[in-house]
């Protein structure tokens, strides 16, 4: 999605992305749960290990380093005497409570013997969404890099709910990314690269760089993640470093035993050059994340007028409505054929706008008073659709 500040497609080649990767002043690391637990076995303090190690020689090469860590839920499955991942929600948080100070302690111990310091940050959404809570967040990461700590982040699974979880740390890393102005991304898997279909699969190809949407048309990314353990796969990384191209921020993708070689710049795994100027962060949110509560239609005109020059919706080229949404809801807006061209946050609810329909704001105003002689959403709140993934 863009903003109407179009940059051009790719404003990098592979060997420039992977380039900025490698002299990432700051770089947001993410890791998923198969790589650091087991259902079988807990922590893996092997590959915890091997990560930490990685992590501190690139802080020693003089780069400030990020880390988004799952697997706090599944650490606390064994000692809780669990088989399997829990289901319910009141059971993972219960996990998540067992098992963060697991993952803490070792990676504390694990960087102690490195002489890094870890600081642990836990995020929901809301602290990423809601502009106080995101400055807070934004001041803390900041704080713990200048005193020389390595900022460890995790959702906070213990307290999320359904409605306000991130449903994996793919996508917080990259909002994370975002808040801390990083100037890369690494998501780690346990693939090694993006491929046109699931490794193994005859024909699979490797897909060593992404230039923007229309590269991932023809990739199959379903059915390639992490087995057993973890919530995200190949389809949410994918989302994560589009969102992070989206806002500026060059992303490698690979699996964790190769954290170093990605760090490093190196031609192996998948690179995603950016494909937009960084963007504010409830337009990043409103893009990749929200859910919306409904739909406006617009006609014909509308739709050229957004699309076109970039305008805000106006209740005089509004046709319909669907959905129980309310002021300040995300809603998607249709064109007259139903595609989908933008999203946005609306200034009436689903209620009040059918009397609206065809109205100028000056109308609006004259007839239901000074409090709507306003746009139905304004351009500083909507995204325009490039691709939906």
């Amino acid at each position: 999605m863009t903003d109407g500040r179009r940059v051009p497609r790719a404003t990098a080649d592979l060997e420039e992305t992977r380039a900025a990767v490698a002299g990432a002043r700051r770089v947001v690391v993410k890791v998923g749960s198969s790589s650091l637990t087991s259902v079988a076995g807990g922590l893996d303090h092997g590959n915890l290990r091997a990560l930490t190690d990685a992590l501190a020689d690139h802080r020693a090469a003089g780069h400030e380093v990020i880390l988004v860590s799952s697997g706090a839920i599944s650490a606390g499955i064994v000692p809780m005497g669990l088989s399997l991942r829990p289901k319910d929600l009141a059971t993972q948080q219960a996990a998540a409570g067992v098992g963060q100070g697991l993952l803490m302690a070792a990676y504390t111990h694990a960087l102690a013997e490195r002489g890094v310091v870890p600081g642990q940050v836990l995020l929901t959404a809301d602290d990423l969404i809601r502009r106080a809570h995101y400055r807070n967040a934004q001041r803390a990461v900041d704080r713990l890099l200048a005193l020389g700590i390595m900022p460890i982040v995790n959702e906070n699974d213990t307290v999320a709910t359904r409605e306000i979880r991130f449903g994996d740390n793919d996508r917080l890393a990259a909002l994370v990314a975002h808040l801390a102005h990083a100037d890369a991304l690494v998501l780690l898997s346990d693939v090694d690269a993006l491929y046109t279909a699931p490794p193994g699969n005859p024909g699979a190809e490797h897909v060593a760089y992404v230039a923007g949407p229309d590269d991932l048309a023809a990739v199959g990314i379903g059915g390639v993640g992490d087995a057993g353990v973890g919530t995200g796969g190949m389809l949410t990384k994918v989302q994560a470093a589009t969102m992070a191209a989206d806002s500026g921020i060059p992303t490698a993708l690979t699996a964790a035993p190769h954290v170093a070689r990605a760090l490093a710049g190196e031609d192996f795994g998948t690179y995603f050059g950016v494909t937009h100027r960084r963007r504010q962060t409830r337009l990043l949110w409103l893009a990749h994340l929200a859910e919306t509560h409904g739909t406006i239609h617009v006609d014909a005109g509308a739709a050229r007028a957004l699309l076109r020059r970039g305008t805000s919706l106006l209740a005089a080229g509004v046709t319909a409505v669907s959905g129980a949404f309310e002021a300040g809801d995300p809603v998607d807006v249709r064109d007259p054929a139903g595609d989908l061209i933008a999203r946005g946050m609306v200034n009436f609810g689903a209620h009040e706008l059918p009397g609206m329909f065809g109205m100028s704001i000056d109308e609006l105003g004259d007839r239901f008073g000074g409090d709507y002689r306003k746009e139905v959403i304004h351009r500083n709140d909507l995204v325009l659709t490039d691709a939906v993934f």
